[in-house]
């Protein structure tokens, strides 16, 4: 963070003055400023110097100016200036007073339905305004929503966005960020259109009201593969109390076929309008490809086919008539001699089967004692499976199928037995624990559950670990637990960061400088000496201006300083090169 404090202080172009550093991200630094000719506060976007000059990161940076600069809309971030001359590269944009929706989701958990759908419309309004213009985000997710205090949202990042008429910037694993919420054909490689966007944004709406990725894996290329082949596990089933048309707008949306999905951000958005207005609304079935049918939306219902009238004809024979008649006849008396023979040969085969109620076994231990003593023991098929379960003792029946009280037809002549599957509880698992420090905490959790652990959470400042990232846990990586024990995450809330605001020195001698740089947890930077006609020592000029907000500790002030009216920098300087070459003893080396 150092070598961006420099900027702090510092004005660009003569026109932003830049306040403090609001974040740090792969490619850029972005800080607070004011812009003094509009006397605004707005964002500077810098990008690093050290991928200042590489090609595709400086590609990627314009794409996000051009792309944002073509929109206008209330719920995408605003791009006011921007700047790719010499070696300093930045987009100046609104400035905005909220947190990413991927913190906020990670604080909250489970977003209540209600609430999502609100966000879910204005991010569809966003991508509307941005689809009708040409442009594809592809890269939604929660990470690259911001949520303002008064409930806001702002769509940000277009750096990978697909522009009309231009090429495709690449998207790389860095351009990509994260395989959670990609479309199947951005997975696989295949072109991608405005339905891609409106993917992602379904497998967002996902996480937000079931708190779980709809994919999730070890490793990107298995998510990714996920992403191409498997179906999502049905919202509701981890969330019972969504609505019916909620799931269907999440799983429409996460048709993996194109065709299938909602064919626009305004049919989508049409849906969500309804749902928030009218909670019990049920959608009906889709066709691949099919919009919303506007009289459908109406509760009219077409005419079909079967509902015409068929011409009447001016005279007709009535053999038919009773030639149908006849025939009708001779199929009900042979479906009623069919019956009365099948009748006949269910009972005489009811005869050789017996009629079992299946007992109950869970909560009982599993032994041979217990298959011995099974009443109808004969008729019985036992299978067995057994599962890590830290509640239940080992070798407790944990569950069966099927279930106690199902009543099954049995025969040991014709060798029909009721097969019995029982769960088995093979106690808690004890192993050791792997390394999760580094991961984004909610991945963390995911694991967690899966390994049957439990956990709390504590956040705290962190001067490396990036927010929301988990950067200890105990027991630590490589002890023994057991499944059910609990696990303790420490996550990082980011850098603490004290700001102090910068006193006036102009008129202090140096010593009464230090005094107050001391005071204020300031440090000392290079001294410059002038002639000048106030007394030697006098402070005439400083590097940060009076009233500027900068880091505690961190940062240096440089100071101009009176070295007298007779002040000869040249003289000086010799004096200085002399008093180096010397030996410590005084003669020259």
């Amino acid at each position: 963070m150092e070598q961006f404090d420099k900027y702090v202080g510092q004005v660009f172009d003569r026109r932003y003055k830049i306040n403090k550093i609001i974040g740090i991200g792969g490619m850029a630094v972005v800080f607070e400023a004011h812009d003094m000719l509009m006397n605004r506060t707005v964002a500077v976007k810098m990008l690093k110097e050290e991928i200042n000059n590489d090609a595709q990161s400086v590609k990627r940076f314009i794409n996000e100016s051009r792309a944002v600069a073509m929109l206008n809309h209330p719920n995408i971030v605003n791009i006011y200036d921007v700047s790719v001359k010499d070696d300093i590269k930045y987009i100046v944009m609104e400035y905005i007073h909220g947190i990413t929706l991927k913190n906020y989701m990670n604080r909250k958990g489970v977003i209540g339905w209600k609430e999502a759908m609100s966000y879910m419309e204005q991010i569809l309004k966003g991508l509307e305004h941005a689809h009708a213009k040409g442009i594809i985000h592809r890269d939604i997710k929660p990470q690259n929503i911001m949520l303002l205090k008064n409930g806001v949202i702002k769509v940000t990042d277009f750096g990978i966005a697909k522009l009309p008429n231009t090429e495709t910037v690449t998207m790389t694993d860095k351009a990509i960020g994260t395989v959670y919420y990609i479309s199947p054909e951005q997975a696989s490689g295949k072109p991608i259109d405005p339905r891609s966007d409106l993917y992602s944004l379904g497998a967002m709406l996902y996480e937000m009201v079931t708190g779980q990725l709809p994919f999730y894996a070890e490793s990107s290329v298995s998510v990714a593969l996920m992403q191409v082949n498997d179906n999502p596990v049905p919202p509701r089933e981890l969330n019972p109390s969504l609505p019916k048309g909620l799931e269907q707008i999440i799983l429409c949306a996460m048709e993996k076929e194109p065709d299938y999905r909602y064919q626009s951000a305004s049919e989508m958005l049409h849906c969500v309008m309804q749902l928030r207005t009218r909670p019990d609304t049920v959608f009906p079935d889709r066709h691949p490809g099919e919009e919303a049918d506007t009289d459908r939306a109406k509760n009219k219902v077409r005419p079909t086919a079967g509902t015409r009238r068929r011409k009447r004809r001016g005279s007709y024979s009535m053999f038919p008539v009773i030639l149908g008649v006849a025939l009708s006849f001779m199929i009900v008396m042979g479906a009623a001699i069919f019956y009365i023979l099948s009748q006949l040969i269910i009972a005489e085969e009811d005869n050789d089967y017996e009629t079992i109620t299946v007992e109950n076994f869970v909560g009982m231990l599993y032994s041979e004692e217990l298959l011995a003593g099974m009443e109808n023991s004969e008729y019985y098929v036992i299978e067995t499976e057994s599962v890590y379960d830290a509640d239940t003792p080992e070798n407790t029946i944990i569950a069966q199928e099927p279930a106690e009280g199902t009543a099954k037809k049995v025969s040991e002549q014709n060798e029909q037995l009721c097969t019995v599957t029982l769960t088995i509880s093979r106690g808690a698992e004890t192993f050791k624990l792997p390394d999760l420090t580094g991961q984004e905490y909610r991945q963390v959790e995911l694991l967690l559950d899966r390994m049957g652990l439990k956990y709390t959470v504590i956040e705290e400042y962190h001067d490396t670990a990036l927010d929301g990232y988990v950067y200890k846990i105990d027991p630590g990586a490589g002890d023994t637990v057991t499944s059910g024990d609990t696990v303790t995450l420490y996550v990082s809330k980011g850098q603490e960061i004290e700001y102090v605001t910068v006193p006036n020195f102009l008129g202090l001698t140096r010593d009464e400088a230090m005094k107050v740089l001391i005071e204020n947890d300031l440090a000392l930077g290079k001294v410059n000496y002038v002639a000048s006609d106030l007394p030697i020592g006098t402070i005439l000029s400083q590097s940060k201006p009076e009233f500027a907000s900068v880091p505690k500790s961190a940062t240096k002030i440089d100071f101009t300083v009176s070295g007298g009216p007779n002040y000869d920098p040249e003289a000086e300087a010799a004096k200085e090169q002399e008093t180096e070459t010397e030996s410590p003893d005084g003669d020259n080396g």
